[in-house]
């Protein structure tokens, strides 16, 4: 299978720069996967179309501000310590306590050994040596909590896709699910933005069920899928956790045949994955709890062993999350479901709006 075969045109105007003014305001595609019918709703209204004893999982990790911005120190030929120009480093991946793999811009002059002042000298980093992909490994120095100044000092690590000139406040509000709780993603698990806590309430009060996992959401989510052929693309690790009580849930819901209805991609490939290989009887699949990484690529021809539904915003031509909505329904029934978005004039992205398959 081609990667060219999950290409779409999008009007760039179609991009969605802002969050919608009410979190559930959003639109809500609505498609079902047996008769291939689409329809359109709103997000506030997600109860009407879902039933009592459905089971929502949702993702609760939470973004921290992995956008450093800080000066270069350079030191003159007398030998004396100055501050040079503007550096940002994005932290992608924790390596040890104070060393991070991260991307530094601007790249090509942040050689080994070039170092970098944040918070008027509390923090400083110096490269410690290049990796694929223009990354580094880059080890702190601090004086205090590492965390709390990165939360004090740090901006909201937005996708490319979202131009900003300087942070907006009210990203670090919009860009983190009302339910965010394990810090540790560099980036947003989309398709929960979308909820409020009075949705949620409501849904409660309809007999559905919410049980939550986590994944930490990677920068690998951004990367393209630079290959031809879609069985030649692997995607980063991300790390994952699911409790006894959620599995507990999960599982119950399964045996009993009630929906499984994943809140985003993110949390679809934590729950896929962690399906157990033995344990499971009548061909009822089981979930597993406990901590792990996972690099699972969905894409067509996946057995989904645990979802019967998707909640999930509209994802980037040619993408990795295009392909594993396209496994959850079919790559026909999901690129119409596209064509028809973008002639309805849906906003995509990650401050888009909705859908979701049944």
């Amino acid at each position: 299978m081609l990667v060219s075969d999950f290409d779409y045109n999008l009007p760039e105007n179609l991009i969605a720069q802002e969050p919608s003014s009410k979190r559930d305001g959003s639109r809500l595609m609505l498609v079902d996967r047996s008769t291939g019918q689409i329809a359109h709703s709103v997000f506030a209204n997600l109860g009407d179309h879902l039933k009592a004893g459905d089971l929502l999982v949702i993702n609760n990790t939470r973004v921290f501000p992995a956008r450093l911005i800080g000066r270069r120190i350079r030191v003159t030929p007398r030998g004396e310590t100055v501050l040079g120009g503007r550096v940002e480093v994005f932290l992608v991946s924790r390596v040890e306590p104070l060393l991070w793999e991260a991307l530094v811009k601007p790249g090509r002059t942040l050689v080994p050994g070039a170092r970098v002042e944040f918070a008027r000298g509390k923090m400083t980093a110096e490269v410690i040596k290049w990796r694929e992909r223009g990354r580094r490994v880059v080890r702190f120095e601090v004086s205090g909590d590492f965390d709390e100044i990165i939360d004090r000092i740090g901006r909201t690590p937005l996708p490319p896709y979202i131009k900003r000139d300087e942070e907006d406040r009210l990203d670090a509000d919009r860009y983190q699910t009302v339910f965010a709780s394990r810090r540790g993603a560099v980036a947003a698990p989309t398709a929960g933005l979308h909820f409020t806590p009075e949705l949620i309430e409501q849904l409660k009060s309809k007999g559905i069920q919410i049980a939550e996992i986590t994944l930490h959401v990677g920068y690998g989510t951004f990367q393209p899928v630079r290959v031809e052929r879609v069985e030649d693309h692997h995607v980063e690790s991300e790390s994952y956790s699911i409790s006894e009580m959620t599995a507990d849930t999960i599982n119950l819901a399964l045996a009993e045949g009630r929906r499984v209805i994943a809140v985003g991609t993110t949390t679809t490939r934590a729950l896929e994955s962690s399906v157990e290989n033995s344990g499971a009887s009548a061909g009822v699949a089981r979930v597993k709890a406990g901590s792990g990484t996972t690099d699972l690529f969905i894409h067509p021809g996946f057995e989904f062993r645990v979802l019967s539904g998707l909640i999930t915003n509209f994802h980037l031509p040619r993408s990795s999350l295009l392909m594993l909505v396209s496994a959850f329904a079919s790559r026909e029934l999901i690129l119409e479901a596209y064509r028809r978005a973008i002639e309805e004039e849906y906003r995509f992205y990650s401050y888009g709006d909705a859908m979701l398959i049944l």
